[in-house]
């Protein structure tokens, strides 16, 4: 197969660059507005947002990170008493995450500033555009997973 791009500048663009550059304006966005979270303890609010008490796995499977790193996120998530662990009754193994009522008034700050850093990022770019990158980010995420 004969790709247009040199090595480097594929595994450049496979490296995420605008996905660093999102998350770095992201973070600047949350500072200017006093949110001390990070963007990887946001990732985690988001999923929780959507689906609270989700355990520390399920956490694990939809950030795509390993389990010292989830566990590392929530034990400074609930330092800043953002969430709360809980044992499952049956596995005592198992913990559920849940946010605390100080990480529920987050949400509609933290969404506005993730949709004005996205509507930011795509400036120029159009639906067609945006899909092609979709499914070939999809294409290459699948091959490698399957």
């Amino acid at each position: 197969m004969n790709n247009q791009f040199k090595r480097g500048e594929l595994y450049s663009v496979l490296n995420a660059m605008a996905a660093t550059a999102i998350a770095r304006r992201l973070q600047k966005k949350f500072h200017q507005n006093q949110l001390e979270i990070t963007i990887e303890q946001w990732s985690i609010l988001y999923h929780l947002w959507k689906n609270d008490g989700l355990s520390q796995q399920d956490l694990c499977n939809k950030t795509f990170r390993d389990k010292p790193s989830i566990t590392r996120l929530i034990d400074n998530l609930e330092k800043l008493k953002l969430v709360k662990r809980v044992s499952n009754k049956d596995d005592k193994r198992v913990n559920s995450v849940f946010l605390t009522d100080a990480a529920k008034n987050l949400h509609d700050l933290t969404i506005q500033l993730a949709n004005q850093t996205m509507d930011e990022a795509l400036i120029g770019v159009n639906k067609t555009e945006i899909e092609t990158v979709k499914n070939v980010l999809q294409k290459v995420y699948d091959n490698l997973t399957s």
